[in-house]
């Protein structure tokens, strides 16, 4: 005989039979647009016409912590600098 299957949280912890039932139970009775639900996209948001590519780049200290530093000031991410910076620099929009 098999053992019943378990599930887990993304952090790892198990939940127990009571804490599933409780989650049927909510789903059972909730009003969700299932038709919306499906249309919704998933991951992170385009940021232009299609789906970005990561490109590695090695930064001195002196520059990342310059990088780090105005990114921190503009309350922008360390990403968020670097294309801007790029943008002025190739300018594209």
């Amino acid at each position: 005989m098999s053992k019943p299957k378990s599930y887990t949280t993304a952090t790892g912890r198990v939940l127990p039979d009571d804490d599933l039932d409780a989650i049927a139970e909510e789903l059972e009775h909730a009003d969700y647009d299932v038709e919306e639900l499906k249309t919704r996209r998933r991951g992170r948001p385009l940021l232009g016409s299609a789906p970005a590519e990561v490109v590695p780049v090695r930064l001195d200290p002196e520059l990342k912590s310059a990088v780090d530093a105005r990114a921190e000031a503009e309350h922008l991410t360390t990403s968020e600098i670097i294309r801007k910076a790029l943008r002025r620099y190739l300018d594209v929009a």
